[in-house]
């Protein structure tokens, strides 16, 4: 359901250098970079991109711009295209410099501050695309306005070249390339994968717009985002891995009180909850004030539909927020004026006016869906009464799993060979498959701050369980016991805590073959679907063991790769008498092999599992371990020619 009422924030007024305004000290970038862009590791170099592009889609929400282009260039530069109004490039008396430079060269100088050229813009630090510039060895801007193209190149943030003419032009626009100074970041590599990802959601939350990334590294790859759908399209391609209980999401569009509102949503088959809320195109990855608003006018609005229409039968279960969200996926997208973030990073929306306005709108416009589309309503009543009824099953196995200590933190599974710190920061615990795997980590590891729990066979399937049967789950409520943080759901009074965690490194070792994967995967998916802050904490690892030993008369070496292994080979073909051991159990290590080469912190290699795309791995997650078999082995049979040692 569409407002027909909603106008497209633009203006129409004068865009020029007077609309430029500026806030001095470029300087401080170089210096500290990573308190303007995050880090200087691969998160903050792709920001770099971020911050251009959002300069487009701040044109595109004005009304200006349709099109945009990003190209990753052989020489490592990256590009952005836009066919927007232009920077503006005339002489700002006040500067005493063209507004061109004033934008590249000045932290926080721009159009968006006057309150006029921008009613709505994003930006992931507010800084712009000075601090790209700052950061850039080089960077090559070229504008298109009024029929003639200009020019100026930079270097660390200083002007290399004056504004240039370069003669006329049919083209309308501004287009940006730079060279990332290697100088500041760890590594200059940009990801293709990455970048598709942030474009793609671009696209889905401004519908009518046209993003195109190209690689011209390597393989040459290339996509193109438009979704006329928008939202819609953003919610079918969440869910395309489960099966929908209504064909169509359901859509909302409204402006209210300067707002700009935007909500799709869809009930499905899984147990899962995934709502993600944008607030300018920003994705507020802590929610904030517009995802509460829509929580709680989503809960007012379906116990109201369900009270009224005597749904409830004889079910006496009180149903709360939670059960109204099992199942469901949804976007919340909201654009305002002046939006107020939380943290660094911009992960939470602050403006207090936004809740209610959400609340009341949701209360509104979903109360008018149910009461059109009854059997859609129903079909939603229905799956909100069954997690209702299993969260109260999986409210009484909690109860008798405390009552045999197991659940409440306070004692520790007799599984479990415990370390001797008792500072979390400083204690690491290794969850092992099996009792011989566990034999040889208990005698390998550093019992001063070292655990290891050893666990039975293979851990339940959560993407294919209600919560009552995960509560349930033998090893699951081992797991839970030994990292104290207890087990459950938001709404309940003992629930799940983060900040009671006894390890701050939880190292997953499993062996290096199909069944070790395959636990690994179940040991994931428990841990994104039931405790996602501690990967989001960085507290989550998965350990590196060897998977081969080479020796050589008296000199041996603990491979990691089949390409390191290929490499030793070629270097010792000359030797005479090499063996080549293939690991595919951790067991058929002795305990020193396995402390020195996975266990100690000296010398082994461990992989931080991170939560970088909420978006693709709860779509990953779904395809891998959920119900639906197509989307799997489609998966596979893509992906099945890279596969180089498959062990079986």
């Amino acid at each position: 359901m569409e407002d027909t009422n909603h106008e497209m924030v633009n203006d129409a007024g004068v865009y020029s250098a007077e609309s430029i305004q500026a806030l001095k000290g470029l300087e401080a970038v170089r210096k500290r970079p990573a308190m303007y862009i995050g880090s200087t590791g691969l998160v903050g170099l792709h920001h770099l991109v971020y911050e251009v592009v959002d300069n487009s889609i701040d044109e595109a929400l004005a009304g200006y711009c349709d099109s945009i282009s990003v190209t990753i260039h052989a020489d490592g530069s990256v590009s952005v295209l836009d066919n927007g109004r232009g920077i503006p490039v005339d002489y700002h008396e006040e500067e005493k410099m063209s507004a061109l430079q004033l934008v590249l060269t000045t932290l926080h100088a721009g159009g968006k501050f006057d309150g006029k050229s921008y009613k709505v813009s994003g930006g992931l630090h507010g800084v712009g695309v000075s601090c790209v510039n700052a950061l850039s060895e080089k960077l090559l801007a070229e504008v298109y306005r009024d029929g003639t193209k200009y020019a100026m190149e930079f270097a660390k943030g200083f002007p290399a070249t004056e504004l240039r003419d370069q003669g006329p032009t049919d083209r309308r626009g501004t287009y940006v390339r730079f060279w990332p100074d290697p100088g500041v970041f760890e590594s200059t590599e940009f990801s293709f994968d990455t970048l598709s990802k942030r474009l793609r959601e671009l696209a889905f939350l401004n519908k009518g717009i046209t993003i195109r990334i190209a690689d011209e590294r390597g393989e040459q790859r290339k996509h193109t985002f438009n979704y006329p759908g928008g939202l819609v399209s953003f919610v079918k391609f969440l869910d395309e891995n489960r099966d929908p209980l209504h064909p169509e999401p359901i859509y909302f569009h409204h402006t209210s009180e300067g707002i700009d509102i935007e909500i799709a949503l869809q009930y499905n088959d899984s147990y899962a909850e995934n709502l993600f809320s944008f607030a300018n195109n920003i994705n507020t990855i802590d929610g904030g004030t517009h995802l509460s608003g829509f929580k709680k006018g989503l809960t007012r609005t379906l116990n109201n539909y369900i009270i009224q229409n005597n749904l409830l039968r004889n079910n006496k279960v009180d149903i709360k927020g939670d059960d109204f969200r099992e199942g469901l996926t949804g976007v919340i997208s909201v654009k305002l004026a002046n939006p107020q973030f939380e943290g660094q990073t911009k992960g939470k929306l602050g403006n207090s006016e936004v809740s209610g306005i959400v609340e009341s709108y949701v209360n509104e416009h979903l109360g008018s869906f149910l009461e059109e589309s009854p059997a859609v309503g129903r079909k939603i009543a229905e799956k909100c009464m069954n997690a209702a009824i299993a969260r109260e099953a999986a409210r009484k196995a909690r109860q008798l799993a405390r009552r045999k200590n197991v659940m409440e933190g306070g004692g520790l599974p007799g599984k479990l060979a415990d370390c001797i710190e008792t500072d979390p920061a400083e204690c690491e615990i290794f969850i092992v498959e099996g009792d011989s795997a566990g034999g040889s980590a208990k005698l390998g590891r550093d019992r001063r701050f070292q655990a290891i729990l050893p666990l039975r066979g293979k851990i339940l399937n959560v993407e294919k369980a209600r919560i009552d049967k995960v509560i349930s789950h033998e090893e699951i409520q081992v797991m839970v016991q030994a990292f104290g943080t207890g087990f459950g759901r938001g709404e309940d009074d003992e629930g799940f805590d983060a900040d009671k965690l006894r390890y701050h490194k939880i190292i997953i070792m499993t062996d290096a073959d199909v069944d070790g994967s395959h636990i690994r995967t179940l040991l994931l998916t428990f841990l994104f679907r039931h405790m996602a802050a501690l990967i989001e904490s960085g507290y989550v690892y998965i350990a590196v063991p060897p998977l081969y030993r080479v020796k050589a008369g008296k000199e041996e070496q603990y491979l990691y790769t089949e390409e390191e292994k290929n490499r030793m080979l070629a270097e010792w073909k000359e030797r005479k008498g090499v063996s080549v051991q293939r690991y595919k159990g951790l067991g058929e290590m002795n305990p020193d092999q396995l402390a020195e080469t996975t266990m100690n912190p000296e010398t082994r290699r461990l992989l931080q599992v991170r939560l970088e795309d909420a978006v693709e791995a709860d779509r990953i997650f779904t395809m891998l371990m959920g119900e639906e078999v197509a989307p799997r082995r489609k998966f596979i049979e893509e992906n099945a020619r890279r596969v180089e040692n498959l062990d079986i």
